[in-house]
């Protein structure tokens, strides 16, 4: 990928697939509007599944957050890639020849530079069937009529109409939703009302801090690249952007301001100024404003950063980092849009609060059992340049790996739109987590997912089968739970998915630093009481059975438990299925089978995933 002609490639994609006239009074199955991280991920996954697809993105870049705002080093999901979040950092590291070479900076181990990343989303949806993207495309209305939706967009001055049956609002700002009504959370959640016990006393409308990311490059020894003196710059105002410690280490804290450049250090001597402490992160709140308010609200933010970028040049001596200057297609040479890190949050036919996180399996409802978007990073609020922010200290909310219902991503209150990126029903708290790049990604994926089974089965996207959902991500190499240990390349990973988010067999969750865990462990044995405890509530054969004891399991004793839900099954019958999944050794009576094993032959013996969950994971 590296060594090919990429101007000419995305002035083809321009040609051939950004024309105004091939939009015109056109009539598509899904609409998505904004090509950002969840927009472009849903495009592309609804495309592959045969849906006839639209996106309108405003900029001529796709990837949002993760390209058109800069913010280039994933947070998370290192372990836990699959799905299109997998295939994109693939990408990424094809391009750079390997993940080593990515491993750059230390807030992550899979940094890039934004412009590689664009390439990369509009190649990846060059190839996709079935999807079209209109490129500076600013949609003006979305109505909803008799299950048909009219969305026009300006595009070249002109304004053009486009018709659907479904909608995904991928916006940065989850504003198509808000064009149709639907009630909102903004800001912070009443502690009582939203049930986490970490949350302030009251509401309020305080919403993370954005940040107008900067990418700076490194233009060598004696180079002078320092801007112009930005108005009302005060050194103070950055004075303690170099003290910097690990909050979840004893560290003491560091003065080193390299330390502090190299936390966002990129590929080919490049630098994303995306920094927290005394830096470039800003408290601006510009959700519920209108375009133009947005765009002079704003400025305040760029100036901020270039105040910034001027106090690394002149007061730290960095002179030789300059704005890269063939990175963004833009005339300052920064980025295309902030980083918005909370949104309008709607509400779902579930709310995804923090008790589903710190333990999805006491929690209120079984939620896990409708997962279909993965994320292992911690919840982390950025509050530092709003005073008035209640003081939380999130990394006090310790949580393990988690999973993200499917219906969060449905509306209450409207049967043709699905909701994406940060707009999903989601508490303030653990949008902590839910916002980064390889949720979002997910996130989009589900709902590309979601809306293609919609169509397929001609249901609306709260009919449809919720498991029937999760087995397409699964042969989209998804995951359904954050098992660290089994990953997609395992030829068992979706026995072990499909098993995991019945509840057959339960993960054991760790909060672990920056990058948090769930293990499946599969090479550790089964009790017979922990199967037929994991098995009890979806087959009711087993209800009232309590002949299971705490010794481990063996052939034998799986096969009277197997009996009671599926009577006369022969021994061969299951010594087949061990065959041909091609476990390792033989199937006997006297075996004692660990988890693995389990996940296999109960999958393939009883299929599990037959048996519907409703929206809290319930039963059917």
């Amino acid at each position: 990928m590296k060594n090919q002609p990429i101007i000419v490639l995305v002035a083809f994609l321009f040609i051939n697939l950004f024309c105004l006239d091939s939009f015109a009074q056109q009539s598509y199955d899904l609409i998505v509007v904004g090509g950002g991280a969840s927009g472009t991920s849903a495009g592309i996954s609804a495309g592959r599944l045969g849906t006839k697809t639209l996106i309108l993105e405003e900029s001529t870049w796709l990837g949002g957050m993760l390209t058109a705002a800069g913010v280039s080093a994933i947070d998370g999901n290192d372990k836990i890639s699959g799905g299109f979040y997998g295939e994109f950092k693939r990408g990424l590291e094809e391009y750079y020849g390997g993940p080593k070479n990515m491993a750059t900076g230390w807030v992550s181990n899979t940094l890039f530079e934004p412009k590689v990343a664009n390439e990369l989303l509009q190649k990846l949806a060059s190839q996709t069937p079935n999807l079209e993207i209109s490129f500076e495309s600013i949609w003006k209305t979305a109505i909803y009529e008799e299950g048909t939706w009219t969305v026009t967009f300006m595009k070249d001055g002109k304004e053009v109409a486009v018709t659907s049956t479904l909608l995904i609002d991928a916006t940065e700002l989850g504003d198509v939703a808000a064009a149709q009504g639907l009630k909102y959370r903004l800001g912070m959640d009443a502690r009582d009302v939203i049930g986490e016990v970490y949350a302030p006393e009251e509401a309020n409308n305080i919403i993370q801090d954005l940040t107008f990311v900067a990418t700076l490059q490194d233009y060598g020894v004696g180079a002078d690249k320092t801007i112009p003196k930005p108005a009302n710059y005060d050194p103070t105002e950055f004075a303690c952007a170099c003290a910097h410690a690990d909050p979840t280490t004893d560290d003491a804290p560091t003065l080193d301001c390299g330390k502090m450049l190299d936390y966002g250090k990129l590929p080919n001597g490049k630098y994303m100024i995306n920094w927290p402490n005394c830096g470039n992160d800003y408290y601006l709140n510009i959700v519920e404003m209108d375009r133009e308010e947005r765009k002079e609200a704003l400025k305040a933010a760029k100036a901020a950063t270039l105040r910034f970028v001027y106090y690394i040049q002149h007061e730290l001596g960095f002179k030789n980092l300059g704005l890269a200057e063939e990175e963004y297609p833009t005339a300052d040479d920064l980025p295309m849009i902030p980083y918005h890190r909370e949104s309008r949050r709607y509400y779902g036919l579930v709310d995804f609060t923090l008790p589903y996180v710190l333990n999805p399996y006491t929690a209120p409802n079984p939620f896990y059992r409708t997962g279909a978007i993965v994320g292992d990073y911690t919840i982390d609020h950025h509050h530092k340049k709003n005073p008035e922010a209640p003081a939380i200290d999130f990394i006090k909310i310790r949580v393990p790996s988690y999973n993200v219902p499917l219906g969060a991503l449905v509306p209450k209150d409207h049967k043709g739109l699905i909701l994406a990126e940060k707009s999903i029903s989601v508490s303030n708290i653990v949008n902590g987590a839910s916002r980064l790049q390889p949720v979002v990604l997910g996130i989009g994926q589900a709902a590309g997912t979601l809306a293609s089974v919609s169509l397929m089965t001609n249901k609306t996207p709260a009919e449809v089968s919720i498991r029937s959902v999760q087995q397409a991500l699964l042969n989209q190499g998804a995951f359904l739970m954050p098992f660290i240990d089994v990953d997609p390349s395992n030829p068992h990973f979706q026995a072990v998915q499909k098993i995991g988010v019945s509840g057959i067999l339960k993960g054991e969750g760790v909060p672990y630093l920056w990058a948090n865990q769930t293990w499946f462990y599969p090479e550790r044995l089964v009790s017979e009481y922990e199967l037929v405890d994991g098995l009890r509530p979806i087959y009711s054969e087993l209800k009232d059975f309590w002949g299971s004891s705490g010794a481990y399991l063996t052939g034998e004793r799986f096969l009277m438990i197997l009996e009671k839900v599926k009577p006369n099954t022969p021994l061969l019958e299951i010594a087949q299925a061990y065959s041909r999944a091609g476990l390792s050794g033989q199937f006997t009576t006297d075996k004692k089978l660990n988890r693995l094993e389990v996940a296999v032959l109960v999958d393939e013996l009883l299929d599990p995933f037959k048996v519907e969950v409703n929206w809290e994971g319930e039963f059917k």
